[in-house]
């Protein structure tokens, strides 16, 4: 999986999906800019997000609130007083790690010794295995799970309770070594705040410290009002956003998994006090079936129910997904009460309040939020989607099999051979089709090699101009995932396209 892990790097790099920020400079650490396929493939994600959201419910609306806000704001949320990790250093290799990450990733491989052992067992035993009774009676696969649960436990504890030296104790006492050195050395753990601060002002005497938001929330809590007495909002009813946050992470890593500028998709939705959980069970289960609409395995798939809380949540729950470097947080959701709306009245004294005509009542409504990292949904689609697979003839093909509707480009289309009128049909063909695809026109090597180019890019379809298209106005046209091809005639291409990415039959 590791070795996987570089091939999607090095591939997004040299088929335009990610480039390093500010590269010709040597980089900026953990900042990374979206080149022409990726800023395509960010923005359909984006849109499938957004129309699953907002256009089908009509209780839902959108806000694009500014990355900038009043400073009480982050006051009223808790970012000034409690948004920090528990860093730990180690003074050997003089690396720097989220205490709580190294202990998760601990569980996480004991958790994977767990299935091994299930694994080879249910290989052992065919069909007549019993794998619930297996699990709970082999002493390895016992003892693995227990060894796991007691340290996420512990962990949990230690950090409700701020008890940072006892985190440091339990990271001596599993064993844990530094990934890159394998040294065991290490350092109190510190907690250390994420927000990036900056200033408003023409001078540095008159200018106001600000931060940049580190997260699009609170943009939504502060408009709540705004947004529901100017669009006739009725409870239950939510607020999409879309938009860039800003964390200092200082153990930025894998990727474009953790960054420190990176992009959300959140949804607040208000609900009557008393009916959060019923709704938090709808949004889980509705998040769940928006990831599983997008073919990539439900085995790719797992819920993560929390037992440390963040202050303002009475309960939550991450939906993991199967990265090369295992299951890790895709999306969060989240009750959070009615923490966020009383405070923010409490800090700037303005009533946040719902009049209920139904109950006849007054009341802070309380909040279920959904929150997916748009990047790291973007990783997930890349890492599944890159494949190599060997063929009949005994070569290999690279294959990018983003799912049609998310992929940058939809068609390329290319002339056979460059003479004889082809291009010009084929640029006719590329007119057409721009004013509803993103198409391209490729006519430089032989035609297998364009294909395998295409493949690698994600493109799921190929179309080429021939000879007897000059006779019948009919093309080739090639799939990407099944490498089959067929004729069809030129008037139909925009319907192949149409139905392979219709929102309708990938989100219903």
């Amino acid at each position: 999986m590791e070795d996987h892990f570089k091939k999607v790097v090095s591939h997004s790099k040299e088929y335009g999906y990610i480039f390093q920020s500010s590269e010709i400079y040597d980089g900026l650490s953990a900042v990374y800019d979206y080149a022409q396929n990726g800023v395509e493939l960010k923005k359909n994600i984006r849109e499938y997000w957004w129309r699953s959201m907002v256009y089908m419910h009509q209780n839902i609306v959108g806000l694009d609130a500014a990355i900038l806000m009043h400073p009480t704001t982050w006051k009223a949320s808790g970012h000034v007083d409690a948004f920090s990790d528990p860093l730990i250093d180690n003074k050997d290799s003089k690396k720097r790690y989220r205490a709580d990450v190294l202990v998760e990733d601990y569980a996480e491989k004991l958790n994977i010794k767990a299935q091994k052992e299930v694994a080879k067992a249910k290989k052992r035993f065919g069909e007549s295995f019993d794998e619930a009774q297996f699990v709970s009676t082999n002493p390895r696969v016992v003892k693995y799970l227990a060894d796991k649960e007691a340290a996420l436990k512990r962990l949990n504890t230690s950090l409700e309770k701020e008890d940072l030296a006892d985190v440091k104790a339990l990271i001596e006492e599993l064993g844990i070594a530094c990934p890159e050195s394998g040294s065991k050395n290490w350092t109190d753990v510190k907690q250390f705040n994420l927000m990036f601060g900056t200033k408003l002002g023409a001078s540095a005497e008159s200018a106001t410290d600000l931060y940049l938001r580190p997260e699009t929330a609170q943009g939504i809590f502060v408009n709540f009002l705004n947004v529901q007495k100017s669009g006739r909002m009725k409870i239950p009813f939510g607020i999409a956003q879309t938009g860039k946050a800003f964390r200092n992470e200082i153990v930025a890593r894998q990727f474009i998994f953790r960054m420190r500028e990176f992009e959300q998709m959140e949804m607040q939705f208000f609900v009557r006090p008393g009916e959060e959980m019923k709704w938090y069970n709808y949004w889980k289960e509705t998040r769940l079936n928006w990831h599983l609409s997008l073919g990539m395995g439900d085995e790719n798939y797992r819920f993560h129910d929390h037992e440390k809380l963040a202050h303002y949540a009475n309960a939550a729950a991450d939906i993991e997904f199967n990265f090369p470097f295992g299951f890790k947080e895709l999306e969060g959701i989240h009750s959070r009460t009615d923490f966020d709306l009383k405070a923010h009245e409490e800090f700037s004294g303005k009533k946040l309040k719902f009049f209920d005509p139904e109950i006849n009542e007054n009341y802070t409504p309380y909040v279920v939020e959904t929150s997916i990292g748009l990047d790291r949904m973007f990783l997930a689609v890349l890492s599944h989607s890159l494949q190599e697979e060997s063929l009949e003839d005994g070569s290999t093909r690279t294959v990018l099999k983003l799912p049609s509707i998310l992929a940058p480009v939809k068609a390329a289309i290319f002339p056979l051979v460059k003479k004889d009128g082809l291009q010009e049909i084929a640029h006719d063909i590329v007119e057409t089709l721009k004013w509803d695809y993103n198409v391209i026109y490729d006519e430089k090597d032989a035609v297998g090699r364009r294909y395998r180019r295409q493949d690698a890019a994600g493109t799921p379809f190929c179309i080429t101009v021939d000879h007897q298209t000059k006779e019948d106005q009919t093309v080739t046209i090639r799939y990407r995932d099944t490498m089959k091809q067929e004729r069809i005639a030129i008037s139909e291409i925009s319907e192949k396209l149409k139905i392979s990415i219709s929102y309708k039959d990938w989100l219903s």
